[in-house]
């Protein structure tokens, strides 16, 4: 059954944070949405957008503000020939069979319909649609994609499942498994784990992971980053429990913070430029050095969309890690616009983190 997410409010439109919030949180429960809609609030096309929809066999979710709440409850009781009631100083409609506060659902029909209100600084009500697949997540490392597709697919059939497999960077595949049956989606892990030992890690949220992980053995990391502007901590601080592992990270684009604050050296910075391996080296271990944690990645490259030179093109990036196994550089040359370029190096190392140290984040 498709899912369709309708928001209906100017806010929704123009308030990237709070609409991104929304959709985060609808996220936890569901990794797919068919079709979003956007309305404002004086749309007239609303009512025979919702009209045709409620027609039809889909799951549908109506994000508005309070304000817009009851006037929503009135549409679809227009539409479903309803009348509204107080419930729980909510005025929604009476066949309402399942209701919280900000949030109820509703049957009509094929359709399964969940009305939320959610407003600016506000939590996310309870989410009261539930999808009809169980689904997991599996990261598979030092694989190419055609190869992968030529393990699962056979052993997805036998199990009923479906996949949908793609590529995050070179060398990092995810695939994502839905069904109606958990059982079925754990004995094809248990299967892929044995075929492919050490390669994959089970989670939909690998900051959260790694956190974990880190956490459980007491380890501390730090970052050291020119051209991804804090982004690469930024991928771990949005997540709960970074504190845990993290102290400070330092973000170091001119020559003279890399030499100040990593002690990078002024002849390596003049003989390679910033943009080297030997530089990312000497930033890792600058990182390691001042804030004694347990790993270091440093970055270090030309995002673009200006900048590059016929030596080192937009796109060249060098990443380094440094721990008490391993000290190692990576080369890239990227393609994309300023941000994927920078989105596609925080990737590369977190990649270059996980199979840097395999007894902790590839445990089987």
């Amino acid at each position: 059954m498709k899912l369709h997410l309708i928001f209906v409010g100017n806010k929704f439109i123009y308030n990237n944070s709070l609409k991104e919030y929304v959709q985060r949180s609808i996220s936890k429960s569901f990794d797919f949405i068919d079709n979003i809609t956007f309305f404002k609030e004086s749309d007239n096309t609303l009512f025979l957008h919702l009209d045709a929809l409620l027609n039809t066999d889909l799951k549908l979710i109506i994000v508005t503000s309070k304000q817009n709440f009851s006037t929503i409850g009135k549409v679809i009781c227009t539409i479903t020939e309803d009348n509204q009631v107080l419930k729980d100083t909510m005025l929604i409609p009476s066949e309402s069979y399942v209701y919280e506060k900000g949030s109820y659902l509703l049957e009509y029909k094929q359709s399964t319909i969940n009305v939320i209100h959610v407003d600016e600084m506000q939590k996310f009500p309870k989410l009261l649609l539930e999808s009809d697949n169980s689904k997991e997540v599996l990261n598979i490392f030092e694989e190419d994609e055609e190869s992968l597709r030529a393990i699962l697919n056979p052993m997805a059939q036998t199990y009923d499942l479906r996949l949908d497999i793609f590529t995050l960077v070179e060398g990092w595949i995810q695939v994502n498994i839905t069904s109606k049956k958990y059982g079925e989606i754990s004995k094809f892990i248990k299967s892929a784990k044995q075929l492919l030992p050490s390669k994959i890690i089970q989670t939909e949220d690998m900051a959260t992971y790694i956190i974990q992980k880190l956490t459980h053995y007491n380890k501390k990391i730090t970052f050291a980053e020119s051209c991804t502007g804090g982004l690469l901590s930024y991928y771990f601080t949005s997540k709960n429990g970074a504190s845990n592992i993290l102290d400070g990270a330092l973000v170091t684009y001119s020559n003279e913070i890399k030499a100040n604050w990593l002690a990078v050296e002024e002849s390596t910075l003049e003989e390679y430029g910033a943009v080297s391996a030997p530089v990312v080296k000497e930033m890792a271990e600058g990182a390691i050095n001042v804030s004694e944690a347990d790993y270091a990645l440093s970055i270090s490259g030309i995002a673009g969309d200006t900048g590059g030179t016929v030596e080192k093109p937009v796109g060249t990036v060098f990443i380094g890690i440094k721990n008490n196994k391993a000290s190692l550089e990576m080369h890239l040359q990227l393609s994309g616009d300023r941000n994927y370029v920078q989105n596609q190096s925080v990737l590369y190392a977190v990649k270059l983190l996980l199979l840097s140290d395999k007894d902790i984040f590839f445990e089987i």
